[in-house]
């Protein structure tokens, strides 16, 4: 396993899918991994955190909270797989004996409210890990910049399907 650190959410272009971008922390890879919107602010709420914080815990820090209130803290996040396109990660949590599989951005979300490491299957770095050429890291900085943006104009009324309901 590889550990790794959340460089951030971006957007990738011209489909507008939100993906998080991970990072090895002693090596050059990159791992990206396509979320849903509601994943992205998740993330990004930590990552960029607002001026003015949500007066009611989100999912995400309501879960972190039971744990913590249970005795079992997350630990670690390991994303353990990829297969059919499809990333599977697992919640190392209390004193590590304890594995329950989770969506890598549910995981990773977590893991940042947690202070719980993240962490990487070798061989899904070797299937889905890539290198980022020096010249596009600043346009990664640029797309990061273009997702907080639209972070900031979007209202929960966007999520609301036809059959929602307020």
């Amino acid at each position: 396993m590889k550990e790794l650190n959340v460089v951030g959410v971006r957007v990738e272009l011209p489909s507008n899918q939100p993906i998080v971008l991970l990072k090895e922390v002693d090596g050059e890879r990159y791992l990206p991994i396509w979320i849903g919107p509601a994943e992205a602010t998740a993330i990004a709420l930590v990552c960029d955190p607002p001026d003015h914080p949500a007066a009611r815990p989100l999912t995400h820090d309501l879960f972190t909270d039971v744990l913590k209130k249970l005795d079992a803290p997350l630990r670690k996040v390991e994303i353990t797989e990829l297969t059919e396109n499809v990333f599977y990660a697992d919640l190392l949590l209390g004193e590590g004996k304890l594995r329950i599989s989770a969506r890598p951005s549910d995981a990773i979300a977590l893991a940042l409210r947690a202070d719980a490491e993240i962490f990487c299957s070798e061989e899904v770095l070797k299937l889905a890990g890539i290198l980022i050429p020096e010249d596009q890291k600043d346009d990664q900085e640029i797309e990061v910049e273009r997702f907080r943006e639209f972070l900031d104009n979007i209202s929960p009324e966007d999520f609301a399907g036809p059959n929602a309901t307020s």
